[in-house]
């Protein structure tokens, strides 16, 4: 079993007696794992792999252990009486709703880094990488920029029509505080098992057949229940990822892994979402699109701390600063107002400005700032990255 280097002690200096025993064994002694029964090394060849618990294992324990904590974490809230039954978009409902998944990933990825060994415990997961804090708050600053270049783009094009400021007085900041802290909530719970969780486990241990095998059976699912709002939208990055990760397989490109990770937990954050009211096929694929666009923040930042503030402050601003709808759903308690118009393709309609075509160059926006900001100025971020999966 190989785990991430434990710290060690100094070996104790050799004494004439060690030396003499060590000189007077003829005989090779065999390892603990030969000396075990052979179904012990079978399970154990099924289990572990040559960086401990097996991928698919780990996030099989991660689920399991999420819903149990996550609905131990609702149960406990509900009878508390601050989980909103009917389920309303309001920020204290919002903020309480939130805070279960958030409860039960902490807890459940504690508990699979202990199982694992792993150093920095909740950290490792994508979250070590060089100045986390400042990348943090850079994500901020663009999940805002690029969500107001959206509205602008559609206000300009006459597809978005604002109205009055909905609030006054200290109502503004009450409101931009609780929303400030419900959507960071939503940042921390989505990117930590999207972004940090699943894309760290899968890229130590898959390879293009198995994220076929993944991404083929979520369109399945889709295809076969027929539930779920603008399906197609998964079925489009599905697509889309499919000859890339292929390609890389073929040429045996290293570090492919990561990008085969990206494909199945892009396509898997996009089909999440078609549960939400109100979707269309647009904005499904701008979910999972920028769900790839945070993982490349991964790859040239070193962690996700970029990807929680922009996410974080994207939905902040959509559903509290410029009171637009969030899949389907205006939140109360918001800022100013807006309303679409005109043909849905254009103004997102009833599913608000993430269903809008303009979207998709908000998110090319945001891809092209990564990459020019944060893929050369440091190339050490994806080194100490790789670095850190390979120990784990």
């Amino acid at each position: 079993m190989n785990y991430p280097d434990p710290e060690t002690e100094p070996a104790p200096p050799q004494t004439p007696r060690s030396l003499a025993a060590q000189e007077a064994s003829a005989t090779p002694v065999a390892s603990s794992t030969e000396t075990e029964p052979w179904e012990t090394r079978i399970l154990l060849e099924i289990l572990l792999g040559p960086q401990g618990l097996r991928a698919g294992w780990s996030v099989l324990l991660f689920t399991i252990l999420f819903f149990l904590f996550f609905g131990v974490a609702g149960m406990v809230l509900a009878g508390l009486n601050l989980i909103d039954p009917k389920d309303r978009f309001t920020a204290s409902a919002s903020l309480f709703s939130e805070l279960a998944p958030f409860l039960g990933m902490v807890a459940a990825a504690a508990i699979v880094a202990l199982v694992e060994r792993r150093r920095g415990n909740l950290l490792a997961f994508n979250l070590t990488g060089p100045r986390s804090l400042l990348h943090f708050l850079e994500g901020l600053v663009a999940g805002f920029a690029a969500l107001s270049v959206l509205i602008g783009a559609l206000a300009w094009g006459g597809w978005l029509h604002f109205g009055p400021i909905a609030l006054s007085g200290s109502q503004i900041l009450k409101f931009a505080a609780l929303w400030a802290i419900a959507f960071l909530l939503v940042g921390c719970v989505e990117e930590g098992i999207f972004r940090c969780y699943l894309q760290f486990t899968l890229t130590r241990g898959i390879n293009f057949w198995w994220a076929l095998g993944i991404v083929g059976s979520i369109c399945l699912v889709l295809f076969l229940t027929g539930k779920g709002n603008g399906i197609w939208g998964v079925y489009i990055l599905a697509g889309l990822g499919l000859v890339p990760c292929l390609l890389l397989h073929l040429n045996k490109t290293e570090g492919s892994s990561f990008w085969q990770a990206a494909w199945v937990t892009s396509t898997l954050f996009g089909y999440i979402h078609t549960s939400n009211n109100g979707e269309n096929w647009i904005g499904i694929f701008a979910a999972a699109a920028i769900g790839f666009t945070f993982v490349v923040s991964v790859r040239v930042t070193g962690s996700a701390g970029w990807a929680i503030g922009c996410h974080a402050s994207w939905d902040w601003a959509e559903t509290y600063f410029y009171g637009a709808a969030d899949s389907g759903n205006v939140a109360s308690g918001h800022y100013l107002t807006t309303t679409p118009a005109g043909p849905a393709f254009w103004s997102g309609g009833s599913d608000g400005p993430e269903g809008s075509v303009l979207v998709l160059g908000a998110i090319l926006l945001l891809l092209i700032a990564l990459v020019v900001l944060y893929g050369r100025r440091e190339p050490t971020a994806v080194a100490a990255s790789a670095t850190e999966l390979a120990a784990g």
